[in-house]
């Protein structure tokens, strides 16, 4: 027998006992039970038993598997899921150019006089800049405050979200309410709002859109992470902080970290030092309230913060910190004033829409604003309110500053100087004139001929109004003054001449005369016209006063002298001054300018004198709801007015007390440094005290020949009417009344 055989044999062998018997037993097709020689016996495997505690544990393992099989096959249609939206995402992102920018506005940088920078309006928008080439203090000081994790995670922190949760539940809001957990780029893709872009027309107000794209919701959060994985799959790090410092908000209009830079410290991005890097990091997470504009001290105690963080994570040294700390960045010279709040607005309210307001271009606009002319009218308003108004109270007042042509060169339009969107009382609050408004009323009857010396009767006075009844004006001070000259009625602001006056000159020539002069705001039709029962702005007022100044041309009040797209050199549009036709002679224009000094010299406004000829009139309105002081010298025209804005009447104020003190405290600080000039006016010979002469008939209208008829007509009922209230009424003696009675009895009557 060979040993191959036995080789064949070896794989039998390994066969177990009970197998082998089985295989002889079904080879012979016996039971097995049969008998037979060397036969061994049929062995069984021990049945195993199953207590309570293995049916526990097989169940348990059992269900263990079913759901770990459909933990695993969900998290793999997840991630398909996910990975297929993460691809649409990556497919619509555009390239990194067309992200950098995405204001829907464009800026409007505005230049005082000189060309200097002092507001700014719109979006800001310094100008693309590249991560790479700011400064690594800002980007330092942004990832140690965003997110820290920024270049290890992949777009989503889950650690960041957790603990977001876990405070936000802590604190009793909502998961998602609070606290984000949001990466740096998670925040880029709410910047974009997830890729759509705002449409106008679309049935949304841009605000509406980006308080929508700033929603917190579980499936928007979802949505947010997917597009943050895709622009991490489509740019590197540095691109994404590129988009996210150019995108971001950053206060005071600012969009962007240059426009930022630029706005709040006169430097460049790539400039900024380690201090003035965590201010602008600390206001990403609230803009508005922590622009140092708005409260510096706030926003250097946030830069505080971020500072500890900067070196909690060595991206600073202690003594790096340290410096910040006692050297804290402070605003620029320009961004510190924040002059001419009021102006800038008004400026682009009465600009051209498209290129202001709306504008969606860079726009630049050259204007007439003098800084230190408006810090001269802030400076008088903070002063005096400060010295000479009672604490608490709400009384509010205005100062315009504008040249001869109708250049503004200041505007205040409340006691809180700075502000910006603020209710303009200079330039939007419609207010009665009172006797301020009385100048146009003597223009009027210097135009027609009439001198300063000419005289006219202060005495009750009553005018019969068709459908209103008989008018009878009162002064100020409940007295008759008997004949004055126009000068001295126009001086001591007395109401009697002032309606006889225009009276006499015709209503329709005032009338006329105050709206060239730029004063056409529905003017009073009867006699109450002349003692300024119709209403104006302040800014309107002050530019008719300019009218005086300038000789009697009228002007109309302008700021704005030059606009041009921000980088282009052609100007779009400019203008030189404001001067509009002749209103009234420049005789007539002198003669008034010297009846208004005398109004400083020695009448209403006395507490309004300067050291320099100066002319103005004061105003006070029925009940003191409004108290006005408008005047000039040489060079610039000035006005005030005070009162209240819900029209309460004013307490112990007139014309002539704080609005001609304000006047006057404004025209010193404007004043300091020029040479005092003589005003432009004509000083009328001294002559005997002449009735007031009427004009030639020749020139004068049917309308006012039978005015003048009226007058007479009751001028002389008037007088006929005082004569019999003077005459005592004769008694008859008893003999007469005993002859009357007989004759009556006899005759019968």
């Amino acid at each position: 027998m060979s040993t191959s055989g036995r080789k064949k044999s070896l794989v039998a062998e390994k066969r177990s006992f009970a197998q082998a018997a089985r295989s002889k037993t079904r080879r012979k097709g016996g039971s097995g039970s049969g008998s037979g020689g060397g036969k061994r016996p049929r062995r069984r495997a021990p049945a195993r038993r199953r207590g309570p505690l293995g049916w526990i544990a097989a169940l348990t393992r059992f269900l263990i598997g079913l759901v770990m099989s459909v933990i695993w096959r969900s998290a793999a249609v997840v991630a398909l899921l996910i990975a297929g939206a993460v691809f649409y995402f990556y497919t619509q992102i555009p390239d990194m150019a067309e992200l950098i920018d995405g204001r829907t506005k464009g800026s409007v940088t505005l230049l005082d006089r000189n060309g200097d920078v002092f507001a700014w309006r719109g979006q800001q928008f310094g100008g693309i800049v590249d991560a790479d080439n700011l400064s690594s203090n800002l980007r330092n000081a942004v990832v140690a405050t965003e997110d820290r994790r920024f270049y290890q995670h992949f777009g989503v922190s889950p650690r960041g979200v957790a603990s977001a949760i876990r405070i936000n539940m802590r604190e009793g809001r909502g998961p998602f309410e609070g606290h984000g957990g949001s990466t740096i780029t998670q925040q880029t893709a709410k910047l974009l709002c997830l890729g759509v872009p705002f449409e106008r027309g679309a049935g949304m107000t841009e605000a509406q859109y980006e308080a929508d794209c700033r929603r917190t919701t579980i499936w928007r959060k979802v949505k947010e992470a997917i597009y943050a994985m895709a622009l991490e799959a489509k740019f590197s790090k540095q691109e994404i902080l590129t988009i996210y410092l150019n995108r971001a908000y950053m206060g005071g209009s600012a969009r962007g970290a240059e426009a930022a830079a630029q706005r709040y410290f006169g430097v460049s991005a790539a400039d900024l030092n380690v201090a003035q890097s965590a201010m602008l990091a600390g206001l990403l997470v609230a803009p508005t309230t922590y622009a140092p504009t708005n409260n510096l001290a706030r926003s250097q105690a946030r830069a505080a913060t971020v500072l500890k963080l900067m070196d909690d994570q060595d991206f600073i040294t202690p003594d790096q910190r340290q410096a910040a700390l006692e050297r804290p960045a402070t605003l620029s010279e320009a961004a510190a004033a924040q002059a001419g709040g009021y102006f800038a607005d008004w400026v682009m309210d009465v600009g051209p829409d498209f290129l202001t307001t709306n504008t969606t271009e860079d726009v630049v606009l050259r204007t007439t604003l003098d800084q230190r002319l408006q810090r001269a009218a802030e400076g008088a308003m903070e002063q005096i309110f400060s010295e000479k108004v009672r604490d608490g109270s709400a009384a509010q007042a205005a100062i315009v500053v504008m040249s001869a042509d109708g250049a503004v060169r200041a505007m205040v339009g409340g006691r809180e100087t700075k502000v910006s969107g603020a209710f303009n009382r200079a330039a939007m609050a419609k207010r009665q004139t009172g006797s301020a408004f009385k100048p146009f009323v003597y223009a009027a009857a210097l135009d027609l001929g009439f001198s300063p010396n000419a005289t006219v009767m202060d005495e009750p006075y009553t005018i019969n109004v068709p459908g209103s009844g008989p008018y009878s004006p009162e002064n100020y001070d409940r007295r008759y003054h008997g004949r004055v000259t126009l000068t001295e009625a126009l001086k001591d602001s007395l109401n009697i001449p002032a309606v006889k006056v225009s009276e006499e000159a015709g209503r329709e020539s005032v009338r006329r005369i105050a709206a060239d002069f730029g004063l056409d705001s529905d003017l009073a039709a009867g006699p109450a016209l002349a003692l300024g029962a119709s209403e104006s702005t302040l800014v309107d007022m002050t530019g008719a006063y300019a009218g005086i100044l300038n000789g009697g041309r009228a002007v109309a009040p302008y700021g704005l002298t030059e606009l041009r797209i921000q980088g282009e050199g052609e100007t779009l549009m400019n203008q030189e001054n404001g001067y509009g036709e002749r209103v009234i002679s420049e005789t007539a224009a002198k003669q008034l300018v010297y009846m208004m000094s005398r109004v400083i010299q020695d009448g209403t406004g006395t507490r309004a004198k300067i050291d320099r000829p100066a002319a103005g009139k004061t105003g006070t309105t029925s009940a003191a709801r409004d108290a006005w002081f408008v005047g000039f010298t040489a060079d610039y025209v000035a006005g005030v007015w005070m009162g209240y804005d819900d029209n309460t009447p004013l307490t112990g104020v007139t014309g002539g007390g704080l609005p001609a003190e304000i006047w006057r405290e404004t025209m010193l600080r404007v004043h300091q440094g020029i040479e005092p000039k003589e005003l432009p006016m004509i000083v009328p010979e001294p002559v005997q005290q002449q009735p007031v002469q009427e004009p030639d008939p020749q020139q004068m209208t049917e309308a006012q020949r039978q005015l003048e008829q009226e007058l007479q007509r009751q001028a002389e009922q008037q007088q006929q009417r005082q004569q019999q209230q003077r005459q005592p009424q004769r008694q008859a003696d008893p003999v007469e009344r005993i002859l009357r009675g007989v004759l009556n009895d006899i005759f019968g009557r």
